[in-house]
Parts: structure tokens; C-alpha cells; sequence
């Protein structure tokens, strides 16, 4: 009798633990369906139409991250499932106009649907090494801006002040005497898309809105740097115009902090360019007129010159930012210009003449 009481009561425990076992999984079921019918909700109920950018060649998981990154759905992983059960496989690339307050549906619906991409009038391409006194008239080409409206806004104060709570990467500093154009070495080089009817304020704040995605990539280097964000962007812009490579990049920022580290002028000629071409047009000059007063002659003048001297473009911040640490012994660099371009570095002044004989005489 003993025995046939322990096996009625293992029978009973283990339909028991079987009843809390189907009881916990619906429970979870339970709790995993209210939590995705939660997340495939709008974000808001009152209408915030936004503009979001598909790139070309993005997965759906890139773009439901980015979808959730920009507050325009509630969760990246609910709005993939949603996608993929309802077969939404052929989102297309370009600009659309999305509502905060629209279902997951109609948000896919639109991104489905080719003809719903913003039909831009004008594309203009910033390249690396462009001057502000070079973007301006290209935007000017295309659109109802003029070149004199965005020169005057990219040195406009008051304006500049007003919006860097959203561009960190605009500091106090950029207003330094002397400095040409406040934002110039801020003007992420890309290709920009704009209407023809558009503003020197829209303009500049889509062109500054591709900085601020640079500028949070490299943001923790940006804080560990010895040097401030403007003086970062300043000597960017003389390595862009300096260097033919990333690799050369790297090695060219560490002989300018080499040189800045012992109080050695940077001896830039880029940089005496930049202040000649401001009062003769003449860019050619700068390469033999070292004795131009400016303060952004470094022959002339130690340290960084006030502001940037150009734009550059990512890899020039990104090896400004992480120089060639191999390069820490040299203090001098050409470029064979009448040759093959390659850059020769030298530790000491007789060897950088040596070079220069060999190859440039």
C-alpha cells in the first residue's frame, strides 16, 4: 500500500508541475503579446512629421534601429518582426516625410513605396578641402540662396549662438579674431540634396546636422584630446590639404604635434595660402611669400592659426584625432609634387634638406 501511495503522489506532483509549467508559458506568451502590441503603437498621438533618410543598400534591421534612434517608432525589434510578418521586404532608398503618430503600417507603407521619396531639385556635393568661399556658390547654383546670403549667415554671431545647443562641436572659440568664416572647417563635405525653394538656414543646419553625426562618432577622442574641439578642426584642416592619404594622414598630424609639443612653428604653407588668397586671389604666391604678415602665416606665427583653413572631410578629423604614433621622431615632411606625390619624412632639418634637393631641385 506504501508504494502504491508514492507513485499516485509522483503522478500528482508531476501533473502539477506540468499545469505551472503551461501556466508560466502562457503567462509569458500573455506578457510578450501585450508588450509587442504596445511597441508596434505610435510613439504619440498628436502629428510630428519628420523627415528620415533610407540609405542605400541598408537591411531592414538598420533601418527599424534607426527608425527607434530617431523616436519615430517605440522598439527596433518589434517594428522587424512586424516588417517580416507582414512581408514589408522591399523598403526603398532616398528622403521621406514620416509622422510620429502614425501607425507601424503606414510608416512601412511609405517606405515601400518608391514614389513617396522626396523629389529634390538640386544636389550638391562638398568635397574634401572645399572653403566655405567654394560651397557657397555651388548651393547657389541650384537653389534660390544666394552665395552672399550664406556667407553672410556662416559669419552671423547671433545665429551661431543660437544653435549651438545643438552642434556641440560649435565652441566660443570659433569666434577668434581673425578667423575668415566662423563655421568654416564645420561644413561636413558629402553630397546634399535640396530644394530649389529653400533658405541659407535650412541649408546650413542640413549640412551641420551631417557634422553632428561625425562629430558623435569620434566624441569620446574628441574629449581625451589635449587639445580643444576648434584647435582639433583647425589642424584637421591643415592635415587635409597636407596629406594624399589616410595613412599619410596619421603621420602628418603627429609631426604638427611633435612641432606644437617643442614650440616649433608648424611652417604650413597651406596655411599662408588661406591668408594671401583672402587679399590677392592669388593662391600661387603663398608657396614663395612666407613673409606675409598674417596670423595664419605659420612661418610667421607658432602654434595653430586662428581657425580652420578649409573643410575637411572624416578621415582628416579621424587621423587628427589618432595620429601615426611612429612618427613621433620626425619634425619634417615634403611631397615629391613633380614626381610621384610620395611623402618623405625627416627627423632633422639636414635630412629634410637632403630630401628636398633630391627630389624638388
Amino acid at each position: 500500500m506504501a508504494k502504491r501511495t508514492r507513485r499516485k503522489k509522483r503522478k500528482l506532483n508531476l501533473g502539477r508541475l506540468l499545469l505551472l509549467f503551461v501556466i508560466v508559458g502562457l503567462l509569458i506568451y500573455g506578457f510578450l503579446t501585450i508588450r509587442y502590441n504596445n511597441n508596434i503603437k505610435p510613439v504619440q498621438t498628436e502629428s510630428e512629421v519628420v523627415l528620415f533618410t533610407v540609405n542605400q543598400g541598408q537591411s531592414t534591421k538598420e533601418i527599424v534601429t534607426n527608425l527607434e534612434n530617431e523616436g519615430i517608432i517605440r522598439d527596433a525589434n518589434s517594428a522587424y518582426s512586424f516588417a517580416k510578418k507582414n512581408k514589408y521586404n522591399d523598403i526603398k532608398a532616398g528622403d521621406f516625410e514620416l509622422d510620429k503618430s502614425w501607425e507601424l503600417s503606414q510608416i512601412f507603407d511609405t517606405l515601400s513605396d518608391a514614389s513617396k521619396a522626396i523629389a529634390y531639385d538640386a544636389t550638391v556635393t562638398i568635397v574634401e578641402g572645399d572653403w566655405c568661399a567654394d560651397i557657397a556658390p555651388k548651393i547657389a547654383s541650384g537653389t534660390n540662396v544666394t552665395e552672399e546670403e550664406l556667407l553672410a549667415l556662416w559669419n552671423d554671431r547671433s545665429y551661431i549662438e543660437s544653435i549651438m545647443p545643438r552642434y556641440p562641436f560649435l565652441t566660443e572659440e570659433i569666434f577668434k579674431d581673425n578667423v575668415r568664416y566662423y563655421l568654416e572647417g564645420y561644413l561636413a563635405p558629402n553630397t546634399y540634396k535640396f530644394f530649389q525653394d529653400t533658405t541659407a538656414t535650412e541649408v546650413t543646419e542640413k549640412i551641420l546636422d551631417e557634422s553632428l553625426k561625425i562629430y558623435e562618432k569620434y566624441e569620446k577622442e574628441f574629449k581625451k584630446s589635449n587639445l580643444t574641439t576648434h584647435q582639433i578642426y583647425t589642424l584637421a584642416s591643415i592635415v587635409q590639404h597636407e596629406a594624399n592619404s589616410y595613412e599619410t594622414m596619421r603621420m602628418i598630424a603627429q609631426v604638427f604635434y611633435n612641432r606644437l609639443e617643442i614650440d616649433m612653428p608648424l611652417q604650413s604653407s597651406s596655411t599662408t595660402c588661406y591668408a594671401i588668397e583672402e587679399h590677392s586671389g592669388d593662391w600661387v604666391s603663398c608657396e614663395v611669400n612666407y613673409e606675409f604678415d598674417s596670423p595664419y602665416n605659420t612661418y610667421m606665427y607658432n602654434g595653430l592659426p586662428p581657425g580652420a583653413i578649409l573643410n575637411p572631410g572624416e578621415q582628416a578629423i579621424e587621423a587628427t584625432l589618432n595620429p601615426d604614433t611612429s612618427a613621433k621622431k620626425y619634425l619634417y615632411f615634403m611631397a615629391d609634387v613633380e614626381g610621384d606625390g610620395t611623402i618623405y619624412f625627416a627627423e632633422t632639418l639636414e635630412e629634410h634638406e637632403a630630401n628636398v634637393a633630391k627630389y624638388l631641385r
